[in-house]
């Protein structure tokens, strides 16, 4: 009697057992136990640009970005050059998502009319929850193809990766709050085609960049690049940047103030000549607009 009583109380209660799996989750949200969710960093920058270098932030999977860039003259070229409007630097590019994670590039610059391409991979991004991950890291690699006429007459033979230079940098991020973040970028740059023979062929770079945002579609940025000592000529400057970041929809408007006058990583890293003190300052501004070319499938549970 006991044996049968015990398996009827067991077959009673297993179709309450087979809810109770079922609907573990609403159980544990009344009892206040929710499993923990997994909560990425988002919107760090309000672009995938700081100024003139890259931020951590990432085209999703579809999203292309279209950029123009723009850089006036020197503001001490006074009114005679309209505070260096008169004169004007541009580049166009192309940004692509092939995944959330892995982004390409090209672009071309009036700029010694330079051609860029580049490839930029997240393989690792801030998190909390299951797992906690506090910085994001990115490889950003950027290859740019001098095209200018070769010098008439040619110094020497002048083959075509003389023109190519090359740029190699690690993104190490942070968003610390809704409104501060703050990055790190090591970086090396190999020229092919150096001046003389005692000028180094690579250089390497220590960057900074952050953004403090103001009001909802406000922010100020700034970025600064330091070259290590004796690895360039002593008229070639570290490159500063300040400025604003305006989003207005499917628009980002940057606003700002530079030493630098080339757009690619090789020229505003290793080419700089203007000095802040003595008023070589570029004003300019970027504008980026970005479209859903391919719209990812849904994952189903």
């Amino acid at each position: 009697m006991i044996l049968r009583f015990l398996i009827a109380v067991c077959i009673g209660f297993m179709p309450v057992a087979l809810v109770a799996q079922d609907d573990e989750g609403s159980l544990l949200d009344l009892l206040g136990e929710e499993e923990p969710t997994q909560e990425f960093a988002k919107a760090g920058f309000k672009t995938t640009r700081i100024i003139n270098g890259h931020s951590f932030e990432m085209n999703s999977h579809g999203v292309l970005d279209f950029k123009i860039s723009h850089r006036f003259g020197r503001l001490n070229g006074g009114a005679y050059e309209l505070f260096g409007l008169d004169q004007a630097n541009i580049r166009i590019g192309l940004d692509y998502g092939l995944t959330d994670w892995l982004n390409i590039g090209v672009g071309r610059t009036n700029v010694n009319k330079t051609y860029d391409g580049f490839v930029k991979l997240k393989f690792l991004r801030q998190q909390k929850g299951k797992k906690n991950i506090p910085i994001s890291m990115l490889l950003v690699s950027d290859m740019a193809i001098n095209s200018l006429d070769v010098p008439d007459p040619p110094t020497g033979e002048y083959l075509f990766t003389n023109r190519l230079s090359y740029t190699h940098q690690l993104i190490i991020g942070r968003k610390f709050s809704e409104s501060f973040s703050l990055q790190a970028m090591p970086t090396l740059v190999h020229r092919n085609l150096v001046p003389t023979p005692d000028i180094e062929n690579d250089v390497f770079v220590i960057g900074a960049g952050g953004r403090q945002k103001i009001t909802k579609r406000l922010a100020v940025n700034a970025e600064y690049y330091y070259v290590l000592p004796d690895q360039l000529e002593p008229r070639f400057k570290n490159s500063l940047s300040v400025g604003f970041d305006i989003e207005t929809g499917g628009h980002v408007f940057q606003l700002h103030l530079t030493n630098s006058r080339g757009m690619v990583e090789n020229q505003f890293l290793t080419e700089t000549t203007g000095v802040w003190g003595d008023g070589d300052i570029h004003f300019g501004f970027n504008v980026s607009r970005v479209f859903t070319v391919h719209r990812p499938k849904k994952k189903h549970d």
